[in-house]
């Protein structure tokens, strides 16, 4: 058993799936792979997702260390950034091949 954050995996790989497995997280880590963005540049990338999800999936990647969030107080309105932490950053390569993978079946779709 492998154990993250208080939550226990049978293995590395449901752990792994397990911090960034779900429809949403990949999409938010794709974004964040190589530019910091605000909450609402983050919604116009991804029109489907809904507020309340976004924010979830948000704090989620937050808790676990993946993802940081910077918040600029000094003036109205309220700015949030976000982007990967340096832990985070080892997930890219991950991230790519994903994406990788995901062109190589659009390309090669089996009917």
């Amino acid at each position: 058993m492998q154990t993250f954050n208080g939550k226990e995996y049978p293995c590395c790989t449901s752990l792994a799936m397990g911090i960034i497995g779900g429809k949403w997280k990949t999409v938010i880590l794709y974004y964040l792979k190589a530019n910091t963005l605000r909450y609402n540049e983050l919604r116009k990338k991804m029109p489907t997702v809904t507020e309340r999800t976004l924010s979830l999936q948000l704090q989620t990647l937050e808790k676990d260390g993946i993802i940081k969030r910077k918040v600029y107080t000094s003036k109205p309105p309220l700015k949030v950034e976000y982007s990967l932490t340096e832990f985070g950053k080892t997930l890219v390569p991950v991230l790519q091949a994903i994406a990788d993978w995901g062109t190589y079946v659009i390309e090669h779709k089996v009917d």
